[in-house]
């Protein structure tokens, strides 16, 4: 007798002491790597070509013409204006301070200007071309410190241009390590008291998340340290909201079966083994899904989609470890306490009751169920149908891009300054000229082909620096010549993508000339199309890659099939309900050319989540119970937790939206979502329904298609 004490005891002795150190493993180690979250804005790249098309004739086009500019420079535009004309005199004071601004170091050349309005003689502005060996953030703000300090009497001094825009995107991303962080962590804290009604469980959960996110930080910190991996401002927020998310998932699934298994078994390190066992498949798969499908994002060209990929993969494994290894620790450590004050007692178990008697024990649930298992044809027919009509609007999204004053969603002062220029000098095409690279023999014949472009207004090629007012030779580099072409349109207006498209046909009609158009339209030209050939790329792989992650998990060809149709329905769906609230509720300008990938790639990967932790579950009781059984007490035993999921997975997503970007805006809206259709309709009604119509022959070829059926 009292060697059958004495066995539990040793055994749980054993227990604490490795629950304990895997727990303090992680604190002490995970723990003061969150410091690196802080640090992640050092090796962050902003700049414009941290999002440019990889590889394409735009891009190849701002290489070259870096060799014909004498000083790598960033130009930022001060635009002073006053309630007045400026007279000479007061032209004079400014000239003072441009004098003043081209002595600070990251001044490299002689400020520029001041230059009149030629609209409104209340206007002027200075051209500082900032050095691009600073960083472009940090001079910008002490420009615009020196200019709040020496500032003209009467005179509003505003920064914009190129410099001005790049240092407010910069801090824009500003907020993602602190507001960003905490809107996320606040609200899964809310979500998960509410479900749990526990003071302890939500506090375990919200810290296995925050230690995933101080590894993935260091590991993210270090990869783009030594450049395996780019990191910039968006790669940064989605990979905060996805290792919050994902993990807390992860943890609630766990803590779902844990309960379950607490209620079937008396010792707590029984129950959170087998808690482990039950959820490892799921989350293994789960996982796996996400990574190989962000992987996926490898195949893409443009700089900034290609990046993501490798970041938030290195995320989601962290959160699986952490989810797996520190939260089943505290988990043994706590025992029943974790649950209380409702802690489950083992007198409370499951085990061998029929399908009607766990239903009973899920009211809510069970009443779901029931509905379910009554009409389930016309329950998946009504459903499919709903997703449908919203899906149909899915083509009209558009995904066309925007000009760089619509990128903000709050005022910035480079958007305000612009405003003022256009003011004082008129929509400029000419400071943002399309760039035509050339051979030197052909200069001639190029700059007939360009002049003969519509929409283009002059053509001229650049010359070597001389005294002012005179002309000097063409330049050349490498037997190559720049020549400026002026568009009619303002820069990155689809009036202006059309012209380059035109001026691209025109040049290359030059035999020999080995002609190259770039520019800042053209850079949007090629972002659009590089965005339309990646979402034609990267989509089939996705949908490749969850559909083998799917077969031997489910041992099934039929049921990965009809998972893989429901979840692209749910994406289109969230994409047509997308269409209607951007143009017609809020009305926005439009969306940038990546925002469907994103949203495809997330809500595909993610949004398939939900349909595995179902259809695992469904396998697992289908052996054992039969098809229709299998199905039934899967969606009772799981729905609570994939909802709540669901939900703390949408409220992550949409904590995006607090950083003032239209891009995040957008993708914030979609996943979140089409997140929430997925959890509250694919995952609740549609699949079920139809996995009971179909029947046994939705694990095809596999065991579980061929297990007894109980009806």
């Amino acid at each position: 007798m009292s060697t059958r004490l004495e066995r539990p005891t040793r055994r749980s002795r054993w227990w604490v002491g490795a629950a304990l150190l895997v727990a303090l493993v992680w604190i002490l180690g995970a723990g003061p790597l969150g410091a690196f979250l802080g640090k992640l804005g050092e090796v962050q790249t902003n700049d414009p070509s941290a999002f440019l098309p990889d590889g394409s004739e735009s891009t190849e086009v701002d290489r070259i013409a870096e060799d014909f500019d004498r000083a790598d420079t960033v130009p930022a535009i001060v635009v002073l204006s006053g309630d007045d004309d400026l007279t000479e005199p007061r032209l004079g004071e400014v000239g003072v301070l441009a004098e003043r601004i081209g002595e600070e170091p990251w001044a490299a050349e002689q400020v520029v200007g001041p230059i009149p309005g030629t609209e409104d003689p209340s206007v002027a502005q200075l051209i500082v071309p900032i050095d691009n060996t600073y960083d472009t953030g940090d001079s910008v703000d002490a420009l615009r410190a020196l200019l709040a300090d020496e500032a003209v009497d009467g005179l509003e001094a505003q920064v914009t241009g190129p410099a001005g825009y790049a240092a407010d995107l910069v801090a824009a991303f500003g907020g993602i390590d602190s507001t960003l962080l905490l809107v996320a962590v606040a609200a899964v804290l809310v979500i998960l008291i509410a479900v749990y009604r526990s003071p302890l469980l939500p506090i375990l959960v919200v810290v296995a998340s925050l230690l995933a996110l101080g590894l993935s930080g260091a590991l993210v910190y270090l990869a783009a340290d030594i450049g395996l991996v780019s990191l910039n401002g968006q790669s940064q927020g989605i990979l905060f909201i996805l290792v919050v998310g994902a993990c807390t998932d992860y943890a609630l699934l766990l803590v779902a079966r844990y309960r379950e298994e607490l209620a079937a078994r008396e010792h707590v390190p029984e129950a959170v083994m087998a808690a482990v066992r039950g959820v490892t498949g799921p989350v293994l798969a789960s996982g796996g899904t996400v990574i190989l499908g962000l992987l996926c994002l490898l195949a893409a060209d443009l700089n900034s989609t290609s990046s993501l990929g490798p970041v938030v993969a290195i995320g989601i494994v962290a959160a699986m470890l952490s989810a797996m290894t520190f939260l089943p620790a505290a988990l043994a450590l706590c025992g029943r306490a974790a649950f209380w004050p409702t802690a489950p007692h083992h007198s409370q178990h499951e085990e061998g009751q029929t399908t009607d008697r766990v239903i009973e024990q899920h009211p809510f649930w069970g009443r779901i169920t029931r509905v379910v298992a009554a009409r389930p044809r016309a329950l998946w027919l009504g459903t499919t149908a709903l997703l449908i009509a919203a899906a149909v609007f899915a083509p009209q999204f558009s995904a066309e891009g925007t000009g760089q004053d619509e990128v903000f969603r709050t005022e910035v002062e480079a958007v305000d300054g612009q405003e003022t220029l256009e003011r004082g000098f008129g929509t400029d095409s000419s400071a943002a000229p399309a760039m035509v690279v050339a051979d030197a023999d052909h200069l001639d014949e190029i700059i007939a082909a360009a002049e003969d472009t519509p929409g283009v207004e002059t053509a001229t090629a650049m010359t070597e620096p001389g005294p002012p007012g005179a002309e000097g030779p063409v330049l050349q580099e490498d037997g190559r010549v720049l020549v400026e072409a002026t568009l009619e349109a303002a820069p990155e207006t689809t009036a202006a993508v059309d012209t380059i498209r035109d001026l691209r046909e025109n040049v290359r009609e030059v035999r020999g000339a080995d002609a190259l158009v770039g520019g800042v339209s053209a850079t949007d030209l090629d972002t659009r199309e590089t965005a339309q050939r990646d979402f034609t790329v990267v989509v089939p792989l996705v949908l490749l890659v969850v559909f083998l992650v799917l077969i031997p998990l489910l041992r099934s060809l039929v049921a990965p099939l009809l998972l893989m149709a429901v979840n692209v329905l749910s994406f289109a769906t969230a994409l047509g309900v997308g269409t209607l609230v951007f143009d017609h509720v809020l009305k926005l300008p439009g969306a940038d050319p990546v925002v469907p990938l994103f949203a495809f790639v997330f809500l595909v990967a993610l949004g398939i989540d939900y349909s595995i932790f179902l259809m695992s579950r469904a396998r697992e009781e289908t052996l054992v119970h039969g098809h229709r059984e299998g199905i039934l007490r899967a969606l009772t035993v799981t729905g609570g937790v994939i909802t709540s999921a669901g939900v703390v997975l949408a409220a992550t997503f949409a904590a995006l939206a607090v950083i003032p970007l239209l891009f995040l805006l957008q993708l914030a809206f979609l996943v979140a979502f089409g997140v929430l259709v997925d959890a509250l309709i694919v995952r609740t009604l549609l699949i079920p329904a139809l996995s009971l119509d179909v029947g046994p022959r939705l694990w095809w070829p596999g065991r579980a298609g061929r297990s007894r059926e109980n009806h």
